[in-house]
């Protein structure tokens, strides 16, 4: 077994025209190949698991000691990014989230490798005890936005979870593509990304904060820098139904 470690109406007019600098046409092409990342060919997946109440401390404990195996083996292409427990959202609540590093040919590899993967699938049935209920989704990630990579703590971290209206996707990008740049300057943005099985025009933003008090006055410095609030006006009627989790990492979470 191989290893690896762990706004003004002046600018207004020259900001409308900024929209035509890259022309796209979403006819001639997926939003997919538009909007993600053309050096990497990773494809993500996360997991949502809605444990029983009483389970949440058997089911981390299960997960903790199983899942870092399948992350530290490189027969398997398959890397934790990270993994919380929800602490203000869905209650009783763990989130995953993979990178399979090769895209589709690597995910379709690890699945047949873990069908014979005995102590895989005694978790599994395992786990299937302390679950109410379970979901997934692969995703990709947007160009303009971070690569995850591991941090050290401690953190909290934001999901914020937009479900678009059909066609808007690469409006989206586009503004986003230009106000990521006022989300930088604490490092906060870990990584965006959207649906491409599972419920679809689905984007996910991750973020994170030192705690509560500084997820504010970050969020709140934004709205003073000009072209933030631009962002706002232009996406928010793209959004059918948003979400916000505030996470807490897992201790084998490479995101901590």
């Amino acid at each position: 077994m191989r290893r690896r470690s762990f706004y003004s109406k002046d600018n207004e007019g020259s900001w409308f025209r900024s929209l035509f600098v890259h022309k796209v046409d979403p006819r001639k092409d997926a939003h997919s190949t538009l909007l993600s990342k053309k050096e990497t060919s990773n494809l993500y997946k996360i997991q949502f698991h809605n444990v029983k109440p009483e389970c949440l401390d058997a089911y981390n404990s299960l997960t903790e000691a199983v899942l870092p195996k399948l992350h530290l083996d490189e027969d398997y292409p398959c890397s934790l990014v990270g993994n919380w427990n929800t602490w203000y959202g869905e209650q009783d609540q763990a989130v995953h989230l993979w990178r399979f590093s090769g895209g589709y040919p690597a995910l379709m590899d690890c699945m047949n490798k873990l069908k014979n993967n005995k102590e895989y699938l005694e978790f599994r049935k395992e786990r299937s005890q302390m679950l109410l209920s379970r979901r997934n989704q692969l995703l990709l990630e947007f160009s303009f936005w971070n690569e995850p990579q591991p941090r050290a703590g401690p953190n909290i971290y934001e999901l914020r979870t937009y479900k678009l209206k059909p066609g808007t996707m690469i409006e989206w990008g586009n503004n986003w593509a230009r106000a990521i740049k006022y989300r930088q300057e604490n490092q906060e943005a870990v990584g965006g990304f959207f649906s491409q099985i599972g419920e679809l025009y689905v984007v996910h933003h991750l973020w994170a904060y030192k705690d509560l008090q500084s997820r504010e006055e970050t969020r709140n410095a934004a709205w003073r820098k000009r072209g933030w609030d631009e962002n706002v006006y232009y996406t928010v009627p793209l959004v059918r139904h948003m979400e916000s989790r505030i996470m807490i990492p897992l201790k084998i979470s490479p995101l901590q």
